[in-house]
């Protein structure tokens, strides 16, 4: 008898710890299903072919931020008197190269300043490695991450400027120093901007990496990118 009543004792403990577990895992439920579906975005990570818009800084060999998308650090640095220019964010799909029947060699980015606004001719160049080397560097990143992306090539982007190239261009060799930024104009089709004084030429800024008293040795490379992700629209299977 006893033993009887043992039996339906443990079985109602089971019943009730089984009833409060399916009350928890309700409230549990009811919980996500507030969020939404906002938490499955935040876990989902960029994959090939995704539209990803992105937070993104350009930085020169020392680490000066060239290109800024991000509004605070812009006028942050303007405050302080930097030169660095001003975009809005960037969108680009994931792991794909820049069709260049569309963009031969460069990208360009409508950049913005104080003087100028954002006029149509405010045109940055991002080269085409550049623009591919990002693309494919944030696969895997998710929503709210942030990246240091190495920009880095085997081939130096210098080039060297005569002190009669300076002049020609309204420039004076002794005025210059090393460090200094220099805003170079560049063009996706060098053949055609030789020939046609109108060709779409793009700006690139550059620093002088060295001086020596028959010119400047510009560097125009920039070596890492700092991408934060903005959002993610997957590609449709």
């Amino acid at each position: 008898m006893g033993a009887k009543k043992q039996a339906v004792k443990s079985k109602k403990v089971w019943i009730k710890a089984l009833a409060i577990i399916a009350g928890v895992l309700f409230v549990v439920l009811m919980v996500v299903s507030a969020m939404g579906s906002s938490w499955i975005s935040s876990l989902a990570t960029i994959k090939p072919g995704d539209v990803v818009v992105l937070d993104y800084t350009l930085r020169d060999a020392q680490g000066t931020p060239i290109l800024t998308s991000n509004q605070q650090l812009y006028t942050q640095l303007t405050n302080q008197g930097s030169g660095v220019l001003y975009s809005k964010p960037l969108t680009i799909t994931a792991n794909q190269s820049l069709d260049t029947t569309v963009y031969p060699n460069v990208y360009p980015i409508q950049f913005y300043t104080a003087s100028t606004g954002w006029s149509a001719s405010n045109q940055f160049a991002l080269f085409r490695d550049e623009y591919d080397t990002i693309s494919s560097g944030i696969v895997g990143m998710k929503a709210n991450s942030q990246k240091t992306i190495s920009l880095a090539t085997a081939k130096p982007m210098t080039q060297l400027w005569s002190a009669e190239q300076l002049a020609a261009s309204n420039m004076s060799l002794s005025s210059i120093q090393n460090g200094e930024l220099i805003a170079l104009g560049v063009s996706s089709n060098p053949e055609a901007a030789q020939v046609n004084s109108t060709a779409q030429s793009y700006v690139r800024i550059g620093e002088v990496a060295n001086k020596t008293p028959d010119g400047i040795t510009i560097d125009f490379s920039y070596p890492s990118a700092d991408v934060t992700v903005e959002s993610i629209n997957a590609a449709s299977s």
